[in-house]
């Protein structure tokens, strides 16, 4: 018996040792993954700035006078490798994939709460989803208006450079030809894109959740099409010094790949996974479709009972600082779901359809110590466009001595954009996101700098961050309330711009 014993207990501690050593080299492996996805990011940035491209135009020949002596371009810019998403790496760990079942365990709750009150209330069972039809109501228009968004962003911006590329090098007038469809290419972007989308939703008076949809849509179309305009014209003005008789225009079907491609940054050609695999796409997909469901419930459960109460008293400082308090936990839950839903299913599901290979969309953002990193990490993908096509060409233009004013217009590039999608979306003027953004959050930027080390600093930014997602939610819901109930007679221009909320409360 003791023999038996001994060698029961040799293969238990044998078998702990084998799990023991497969978590050791999973985390081993994220770990030298991280290091070698930094290094490649560190060697290419210093190989790219040691290399200069060859002369970047920005006035060409006209009529026989001479070239102007001009500035060299900026590097080759984003380099894409084939890498995994963070997260994915991360719930190969049984410790953090027990983060991820703790949030499942909470949507559970909340499901179970609804439906416990709903028998005690009503003595039934009621599933009504009327929150949902009603966000993402009118889908027909919002189907219609992005199919004509799609079609003109992938036939007009291609048609006009692939015009103007062909014919450049032959040009007797390349400056005026130049302007001409430059002009044209600006008027695309300012009202078929800009102002089309904008006139539809409003025209059509569109729930919240489409309205997200096509402003969201709009944006993202604007940015890639600035962005295959922006890579390909330094190769063409380099193709108009060359004997190369074959203008360099991208295949149509590289700027189909693009525009579906979880990336803003375009390329030829991008890595390549050599399969698709479509169970992990349902999944993602069945992932976005929970945290849809859980966003639900997080606003009957924990929202509409809160402003529905607040909006019925008058608005004061008591008022105001309870509801914000009130509002961080479901603000800091939409967060969350907001961020696995979009940036990390969302783009996965794409990815993985296109067997797109470079997966970084997002980096270790909740480890961030600053703010400056946390804008750098939080969202990739933006992030990418803002600093090579806003920050890097601003200083391109202006001279490296501007580099705060080259900050200071990217965060105002940043703030104006999210605050015109919150505006169109909600439909009032709010500037509550400008303010935090581009007052706020530039100032946290400079003073949680990239200097600021240690554990305190980041439990200064979850502070930060808690406290600006219940701001935002208290203040977007009270006004949303006020101009859904107390309405206005002979309005005028100031009406419009004072907040509702602060004016008037909805009676008993």
């Amino acid at each position: 018996m003791d023999l038996e014993h001994v060698i029961n207990r040799k293969m238990e501690l044998k078998r702990k040792a084998e799990v023991l050593k497969s978590e050791l080299m999973k985390e081993v492996d994220i770990h030298f993954n991280e290091f070698v996805n930094n290094f490649i990011e560190e060697s290419t940035a210093l190989e790219a700035s040691s290399v200069t491209n060859n002369c970047y135009p920005g006035t060409a020949e006209k009529d026989g006078h001479k070239v102007r002596t001009l500035k060299s371009a900026p590097d080759h810019g984003k380099i894409f490798v084939s890498r995994r998403s963070l997260l994915d790496e991360l719930f190969e760990v049984n410790h953090f994939r027990t983060i991820y079942h703790m949030f499942i365990a909470l949507l559970i709750l909340f499901i179970l709460s609804t439906v416990v009150v709903d028998c005690i209330d009503k003595g039934r069972l009621v599933l009504e989803f009327d929150l949902l039809f009603y966000a993402f109501g009118k889908f027909s228009i919002v189907f219609f208006t992005w199919i004509c968004m799609f079609l003109s962003t992938l036939i007009v911006p291609y048609v006009l450079f692939s015009m103007w590329a062909q014919g450049y090098k032959t040009s007797s007038h390349r400056t005026i030809r130049s302007i001409f469809y430059g002009s044209l290419y600006l008027t695309f972007q300012m009202l078929g894109l800009g102002f089309s989308p904008a006139y539809i939703v409003l025209q059509h008076n569109l729930p919240p959740a489409s309205r997200f949809i096509v402003i969201l849509e709009q944006v993202r179309l604007i940015m890639k099409a600035h962005s295959f305009i922006r890579e390909n014209i330094p190769r063409v003005l380099t193709f108009s010094r060359e004997k190369s008789a074959v203008a360099p225009v991208p295949q149509v079907t590289q700027y189909l790949y693009f525009l579906f491609a979880p990336t803003l940054i375009y390329r030829d050609n991008y890595p390549r996974n050599p399969s698709i695999r479509w169970g992990y796409v349902a999944t993602k997909f069945a992932q976005v479709l929970g945290c849809l469901f859980y966003a639900y419930y997080v606003f009957v459960r924990l929202c509409i009972p809160l402003f529905r109460n607040i909006s019925q008293e008058p608005f004061s400082l008591r008022v105001l600082v309870l509801c914000i308090f009130n509002s961080i936990l479901p603000g800091v839950l939409i967060l969350f779901l907001a961020f696995f839903a979009f940036l990390h299913c969302w783009l996965n599901a794409f990815a993985e359809m296109l067997r797109f290979a470079d997966r970084m969309f997002y980096k270790d953002w909740w480890n961030s110590t600053s703010f400056a990193n946390y804008y750098r990490t939080w969202n990739v993908v933006v992030h990418d466009w803002l600093y090579y096509y806003a920050y890097r060409d601003f200083l391109w233009f202006f001279g490296r001595r501007f580099k705060a004013a080259a900050m200071l217009s990217v965060f105002m590039v940043s703030a104006v954009v999210h605050e015109y999608a919150l505006g169109i979306c909600f439909g009032f003027f709010y500037p509550v996101m400008f303010i935090l953004f581009a007052g706020f959050g530039m100032i946290f930027n400079f003073i949680l700098h990239d200097r600021r080390r240690g554990p305190i600093w980041n439990v200064i930014m979850w502070t930060s961050l808690f406290l600006g997602q219940g701001v935002l939610l208290c203040l977007y819901s009270q006004e949303w309330y006020a101009h859904r109930h107390c309405s206005l007679n002979n309005p005028t221009l100031l009406d419009y711009l004072k907040p509702r909320s602060w004016t008037c409360h909805v009676e008993d």
